[in-house]
């Protein structure tokens, strides 16, 4: 099958398929984004689309404009004014917690040998680990489409799967461990911060959205401008010899963007984002060949031990920050997993924790994350050796 509209057709149904799947079955605990690639992967190598090395000028488009628009959809929703809702002691332990996640990329290159173990792409994945571990897959997407990642479909596809487990365990693990630390190190819990109500619960999680044909217009020729407008940019300053990846200011553009009242007001850029995400995870599962697993299957444990250090490494830093400041055992983890998870596993969390004051302080900052991981990813994938 070589006709772009049917391909097109068999991606959306894996979409909705994956969909049904993470909300009526076991399958749920997979997530979403790992079922789409999982389910297109196996299409693929059925034959029924082109795999990697068939190609298809759809997956082209995908990856040059719909990945990077659905970034932008995104980051519209990034709210920096809210930020002070989230108060002091929140923001400080996720600033801290991002840049914890940053050494600990930095030490897991060194720990498993950079290059040597993980070929050239080692850059390209201390940047996407250091992204997604400061505040979500928004930044792993963005690091990983400045890279050209997708290609190494199945390297992407085991990183991912890797990251969605390691996500899980960390869960687990800040929803115990505020407990073992107050029993061991007490703290007083932190309090005046805005109780949320049920229903204020149950409208942040949706992910449905009013939307009409004027919106709908709006967000797309924002989304097309800015695209066009961020590579624009990246070729002018290229001319005068300065080299900055057109996402990053793809990214700058909306977190700006998303600060004006009227755009605030555009609904729909959760739901075309989320989309467009899932439509580029299924181009990544087209790229994942039986025939080439064995590479992955060499360095899978290489990127276990790479990723888990990471998470570790953050781990141990920011609860000892966290010690010696003086901070809530629990405000602590709910920042811990808003980098590591995003701000919806840090929500949950929250709920978990039975700390319903400490739910919106946790949606803020993980929302925070899904910009600032951008910039940190980037910076360490340069700078790393």
């Amino acid at each position: 099958m070589q006709a772009p509209l049917a391909i097109l057709a068999v991606l959306a149904l894996n979409i909705v398929i994956s969909e049904w799947l993470n909300r009526h079955t076991v399958l749920r605990y997979l997530g979403t984004t790992l079922l789409v690639i999982l389910l297109t992967a196996v299409v693929a190598n059925l034959g029924i689309i082109p795999s990697a090395t068939q190609g298809s000028e759809l997956y082209d488009g995908i990856f040059h404009y719909v990945a990077p628009i659905s970034i932008f959809f995104l980051l519209l929703g990034v709210n920096l004014g809210e930020l002070k809702k989230a108060g002091l002691p929140m923001l400080l332990m996720f600033v801290i917690g991002s840049l914890c996640t940053a050494i600990g990329a930095v030490f897991a290159v060194w720990l498993v040998g950079g290059g040597s173990a993980l070929g050239e792409s080692y850059r390209a994945l201390a940047g996407m680990m250091t992204g997604t571990y400061t505040g979500g897959s928004v930044n792993f997407n963005a690091i990983a489409i400045e890279y050209n990642m997708m290609a190494e479909g199945n390297l992407y596809a085991g990183t991912v799967a890797v990251d969605n487990i390691l996500t899980a365990i960390w869960m687990i693990a800040t929803l115990l461990i505020p407990k073992l630390l107050q029993g061991w190190w007490p703290r007083s819990q932190l309090s005046g911060h805005q109780e949320l109500t049920a229903e204020e619960i149950t409208a942040i999680q949706s992910e449905d959205e009013n939307i009409d044909p004027m919106q709908l217009g709006l967000l797309l020729a924002l989304g097309a401008g800015t695209l066009w407008a961020s590579e624009a940019l990246t070729d002018l300053l290229a001319s005068y010899g300065v080299a900055i990846p057109s996402i990053l200011i793809l990214t700058t553009i909306a977190l700006v963007l998303a600060q004006i009242s009227t755009i605030q007001k555009i609904s729909g850029a959760k739901l075309l984002g989320l989309f467009f995400v899932y439509l580029f995870l299924a181009v990544i599962g087209a790229f994942c060949e039986l025939a080439a697993l064995g590479e992955i299957g060499e360095m899978a444990l290489t990127i276990t031990i790479f990723t888990t250090t990471i998470v570790l490494v953050h781990g141990l830093l920011i609860y000892l920050f966290g010690g010696v400041l003086k901070q809530d055992w629990d405000l602590v983890s709910i920042a811990s997993q808003a980098n590591v998870g995003g701000a919806s596993s840090a929500m949950a969390l929250a709920k978990s924790l039975n700390r319903t004051d400490l739910i919106l302080p946790s949606i803020l900052v993980g929302t925070l994350g899904s910009g600032l991981g951008t910039y940190i990813g980037f910076f360490v994938a340069e700078v790393v050796l």
